[in-house]
């Protein structure tokens, strides 16, 4: 009878060591999974808020769209709450459940897709920024010999600006298209024909001098006949398609400069010709990575 007992208490203990061993190794599973977890977690949030950055500094008009991101970060937020969650779980000593291992690997797996919609819109932010800079180079090769301070070519908000001035392309007071001011929209029409990728935005804009001629009663109205009137010329004498122009007036209610002086108002009367991507791309683009 005690040799049995003894066999019993043996057994006993020969359960138990195997039981520690068993836990001390599920643990360090545990731990190792955490680690990879926060350091992927980090990763993230870096990459979260570089693109959140980079995105808000684009057109207003994307705004709404861009609100999208925000699901993005709800989705980390809970991905930290169920880190939290087996944080407090490795506080007790207790063997990890089949539930919490497959909480973990679901974690894991999310954050990889997580991952890849954010590299795939940062790819897709340095794509447009290499397209802008060609744009940019090609339409200053065209416009070479255009006098700098009628036409000025630049990069504003994610986006090419053509600047023209108001002298070169009207009469004081008129809307109608200078026909020596044709040259320049014939070669900004060359340019952008080669891009159909993109749309076509033009604005007039004036000074805040007031102004009333005939049926014109306002500076609002003649910043907008003066865009139609160059968005008509790009189209019927460029060949540029109707449907990717926008024309705009915004009156003296953008100005570059200072209305004060008489050089502010010489650089606020001018009609910009914007280049911008199409927005349903864009769109597409973002809403590409919802629901994963």
């Amino acid at each position: 009878m005690k040799n049995v007992l003894i066999l019993c208490a043996g057994l006993a203990l020969l359960s138990s060591c195997a039981a520690s061993k068993k836990q001390k190794a599920e643990l360090a599973n545990l731990q190792s999974a955490h680690e990879k977890t926060l350091a992927d977690l980090n990763n993230c949030d870096k990459k979260t808020l570089d693109l959140q950055s980079t995105i808000k500094s684009k057109d207003a008009d994307l705004a709404n769209k861009v609100n999208q991101l925000s699901d993005l970060q709800s989705q980390i937020d809970y991905l930290k709450k169920t880190n939290n969650n087996l944080l407090d779980r490795m506080s007790d000593l207790s063997v990890v459940s089949k539930q919490g291992a497959e909480s973990i690997k679901k974690s894991l797996e999310t954050l990889n897709e997580q991952t890849k919609y954010v590299n795939n819109i940062n790819n897709q932010i340095r794509s447009k920024d290499s397209l802008n800079l060609a744009l940019v180079m090609n339409l200053k090769r065209s416009l070479a010999d255009i006098n700098d301070q009628d036409v000025q070519v630049e990069v504003k908000k994610g986006v090419v600006y053509v600047s023209i001035s108001d002298k070169l392309l009207f009469n004081s007071g008129k809307f109608d298209v200078n026909p020596q001011a044709e040259a320049v929209l014939e070669k900004v029409a060359k340019v952008v024909n080669d891009h159909n990728e993109l749309d076509i935005l033009v604005e007039g804009h004036t000074d805040a001098v007031p102004f009333v001629s005939g049926v014109l009663r306002d500076n609002w109205d003649l910043s907008v006949l003066r865009a139609t009137a160059v968005s008509r010329v790009l189209q019927t004498k460029f060949g540029v398609a109707p449907a990717r122009l926008t024309a705009g007036g915004r009156g003296e209610y953008a100005p570059k400069d200072d209305n004060a002086t008489p050089e502010g108002r010489k650089s606020n009367r001018r009609t910009e010709i914007i280049l911008t991507p199409k927005l349903d791309q864009f769109f597409n683009l973002l809403s590409s990575g919802q629901g994963k």
